[in-house]
């Protein structure tokens, strides 16, 4: 497996999208902390707040309007038409006066026939709509996914598909909403595919649940806000292969002053959401915010990793229950390690220099973002007295030399959540506990080799057996990364397979079945055809 050449992968002909987002974007949506309580006032006192407080000079240029601005009903040659009491001087005056600020304002639809608060949908007036909102100032459109007439993963592509062809003539960012409604099925076949082709139409694409809103416990009542970001951050690991510099992965909205969230939850989300290159949009009452929480959103070193050019999605390289750690790389050759405490205390994590993917040749220079600290680190790198729900994360670069990086973490199955393991007793796939068994290194010869073991290659030995055996460079020991998530044996042409006994073995490649659908670490070579 050969290491990503990003650039190229982002001028492949099998990603056509034009680069008109070509970092993730970043600014504010009212819907978590208002739902469809929005007025004109809310987005004029959060522009000025932003404004003045320092977010619109660290990036956070966009306002986005979400559900429930409109009457509920159109007008008589069709067009939708703002609520008047909601906003007296009308969406063009609002539009104007955010732009004056140095906003770039975008609202809300729905893809179907009513949004999801029961205002009118778009379904069959997309062009009229499309035409209409950008009559109107806005360049930003959210399309929702509620009350589609059938709701088959077919029929999402076809109008999702033609919103992309209406929103690209328009230069219009468009952020897709269907693959939330395809996530959590017994069977993710809908989903994947509905990822698939997300990138091909807009520019972000919020892929699961939304994050708590204000009033979450009428809703949620047994879900805390610390188990919120979790369970969106949980989906987003598994979907790294999708992201590439235009097109991003969205984990939906930082809920800054969730009632629910400590101060030191609050900076991890914003901090993981960074290390995923992930939209940074903000949905909360920005006017109260508190000085530590304008100082966070606007730490410059996270922005930076958040805004990398390479755009790669962090990837995990182990967890034990209590820490997650990943990687990417960044533009400049920089390494980012991203440790989070799930655990209940503040504790301490070392982190050999194998594990985040290069040789423990010389001393590194390490810098926690957090703190600016900077130190030379030998061998390893540690994150010390991460608190509680606590998230440390610390750009490496090589001194003297750049790193040279070799693509390290699990390989998982995005489905069943268990990690190709290795031990004594052979290969199997097992829930995760960050042994060496379980990382492993995608070299540029295209093998793939546990830490633990790295002369020994994962082999297909054929008739669907696989083992580990000392590499030696044949066919049987070289495999691709596929697009859809498949790990395809070079020899045989079959695919790496998760039985139902929890073994390891190659099978006929299946589309995108929940057995043969696997996570790699970022970096590898995506094979898109």
């Amino acid at each position: 497996m050969k290491r990503l050449l990003v650039v190229a992968m982002a001028l492949s002909p099998s990603f056509s999208t034009s680069v008109l987002q070509p970092t993730p974007p970043m600014g504010f949506n009212n819907w978590s902390a208002f739902m469809c309580g929005l007025n004109e006032s809310i987005f004029i006192d959060t522009a000025r707040s932003m404004v003045k407080n320092g977010l619109l000079d660290a990036g956070y240029n966009r306002i986005n309007l979400d559900d429930c601005w409109s009457t509920m009903e159109r007008a008589a040659n069709g067009s939708m038409v703002w609520d008047t009491e909601k906003f007296p001087r009308g969406l063009p005056w609002l539009t104007k006066y955010l732009k004056s600020l140095g906003f770039i304002p975008g609202i809300y639809t729905d893809a179907g026939k009513k949004s999801c608060g029961g205002y009118p949908g778009a379904y069959g007036y997309e062009e009229l709509d499309a035409k209409t909102f950008a009559s109107w100032g806005f360049e930003f459109l959210k399309v929702d996914g509620c009350n589609m007439p059938a709701g088959t993963e077919s029929e999402y592509k076809q109008v999702y598909g033609k919103w992309g062809d209406v929103l690209s003539k328009l230069n219009m960012v468009f952020s897709e909403s269907a693959p939330a409604y395809f996530a959590e099925a017994g069977n993710l076949t809908d989903w994947y595919s509905v990822m698939g082709w997300v990138p091909k139409f807009g520019q972000l694409a919020r892929h699961s649940r939304d994050t708590l809103v204000f009033n979450s416990t009428s809703y949620w009542p047994d879900i805390t806000g610390w188990d919120s970001i979790m369970f969106n951050y949980g989906q987003e690991v598994r979907l790294a292969r999708y992201q590439k510099p235009g097109y991003f992965n969205d984990p939906d909205f930082l809920i800054v002053d969730h009632f629910d969230l400590t101060m030191d939850e609050k900076k991890s989300h914003f901090a993981i959401w960074s290390a995923l290159s992930a939209p940074l949009i903000i949905s909360a009452w920005i006017p109260g915010f508190s000085a530590e929480e304008f100082k966070y959103l606007t730490n410059k070193d996270l922005i930076a990793v958040n805004q990398d050019s390479l755009v790669l999605q962090s990837t995990l390289v182990s967890q034990d229950g209590t820490w997650d750690v990943l990687t990417k790389s960044l533009a400049n050759g920089d390494r980012l390690m991203t440790v989070i405490n799930r655990g209940n205390s503040t504790a301490s994590i070392t982190v050999p220099f194998e594990r985040l993917g290069f040789s423990s040749l010389g001393p590194v220079q390490a810098k926690d973002l957090w703190t600016g600290t900077q130190w030379a680190a030998f061998n390893q790198v540690t994150a010390n007295k991460v608190p509680k729900h606590g998230t440390a994360v610390i750009r490496i670069g090589g001194v003297p030399r750049p790193l040279v990086i070799t693509p390290t973490g699990m390989l998982f199955n995005t489905f069943s959540l268990t990690t190709l393991t290795t031990t004594p007793k052979g290969l199997s796939w097992a829930n995760s506990t960050a042994a060496d068994g379980q990382v492993w290194q995608t070299k540029d010869d295209s093998t793939i080799r546990p830490l633990s073991s790295p002369s020994q290659c994962l082999t297909d030995v054929g008739h669907g057996k696989v083992e580990l055996e000392k590499c030696t460079g044949r066919d049987a020991q070289q495999w691709d990364y596929l697009y859809s998530g498949n790990v395809r044996s070079q020899s045989s042409n079959w695919c790496l397979t998760e039985t139902a006994e929890e073994k390891v073995v190659t099978a006929k490649c299946l589309y995108e079945d929940n057995t043969q659908v696997f996570g790699l670490p970022s970096g590898v070579e995506i094979i898109t055809k």
